[in-house]
């Protein structure tokens, strides 16, 4: 073992409480953006015909977070490393999904739903997972004991960030459609170019140290993305699902909300340089992922099952 990979778990990334205040901004403006999309009767559709969505959930909240826990065993990671995948894992699918989903030729309208419903699940399922999966490896059953997370704190945390701009848009939709049609596109759009920005200066800020322990995680950050999008593409095909909702299944499980397990790593984990170098690594990484494989699947078009009469 190196003494890089010792020092990892005492690194604190350069991550101030403003810039803490505006990741969040930015992210509720990309969750308020993809809610323009959204009615309440998407929801009632989708639980109408539950399968696909229910295998999505499944396979963000139970398999990926079980087989985290497996492949962290099977490493054994520095512990900061490791609690960082499980947090990772831990987070609701991320919302560049649903555009990367499109390009596949997926079903894009479950691709937000799902993205909808883990947000909205977070709320609990976040929290929840970052605790129980963290505490059968004892490495991170020691850190969760020394910071003491409040599942309450982040609970509200994730519905302040995520759900509330989910609701408020969902709102703007309905009430004002001409209003939501005009901002829909512009606001997908200016507000992935935000978050990107910003993380690639946040990155520009801790540069050196991102460089120096990036190595560390890389080999681990690429395997665990993979065995997220394989998670998602066995658990759609063992549940029988079509091969459009399967690219939909598959990329919404490998592609995490990485920007939200930032905030939660500076918020209650004060910046452990271990978690976030494989968070800001993940985000980086499933885009690139995410976009290579979506350039793949677009070039087998996948019939879209016929409506239901």
């Amino acid at each position: 073992m190196t003494p890089t990979d010792l020092a990892i778990d005492d690194v604190v990334l350069n991550f101030s409480p403003t810039s803490l205040t505006i990741l969040n901004a930015v992210l509720a403006i990309v969750m308020f953006s993809i809610a323009l999309e959204l009615k309440p009767v998407d929801f009632k559709r989708i639980l109408q015909t539950p399968k696909a969505l229910i295998t999505g959930l499944v396979s963000q909240f139970l398999l990926l977070p079980a087989l985290t826990l497996c492949l962290v065993m099977a490493t054994a990671p520095r512990p900061s490393i490791a609690l960082g995948m499980i947090l990772v894992a831990a987070c609701p699918g991320g919302n560049i999904s649903n555009f990367i989903t499109h390009r596949a030729g997926g079903n894009a309208a479950l691709s937000v739903s799902m993205t909808a419903f883990s947000t909205v699940s977070a709320i609990v399922m976040t929290p929840l997972n970052i605790a129980f999966w963290g505490s059968l490896y004892a490495p991170t059953r020691a850190i969760l004991r020394e910071t003491s997370i409040d599942p309450m704190s982040v609970a509200i945390t994730v519905g302040l960030m995520l759900v509330l701009p989910l609701c408020v848009g969902m709102a703007v939709n309905v009430r004002r459609p001409d209003l939501s049609a005009r901002l829909r596109r512009p606001m997908q759009y200016v507000s992935m170019g935000i978050f990107i920005a910003f993380v690639a200066l946040s990155l520009a800020a801790n540069w050196a140290l991102f460089l120096q322990y990036a190595g560390v995680v890389a080999a681990l950050v690429l395997v665990h993305n993979g065995l997220a999008l394989a998670t998602g593409y066995t658990a759609a095909t063992v549940a029988g699902l079509s091969a459009f909702d399967r690219r939909a299944i598959t990329i919404e499980t490998g592609i995490q909300n990485s920007g939200l397990g930032l905030i939660l790593i500076f918020g209650f984990f004060g910046g452990l340089g271990g978690m976030a170098v494989v968070a800001a690594f993940w985000g980086m990484w499933h885009i690139l992922s995410g976009i290579g494989l979506a350039a793949v699947m677009a070039r087998r078009p996948a019939a879209r099952p016929a409506a239901p009469a």
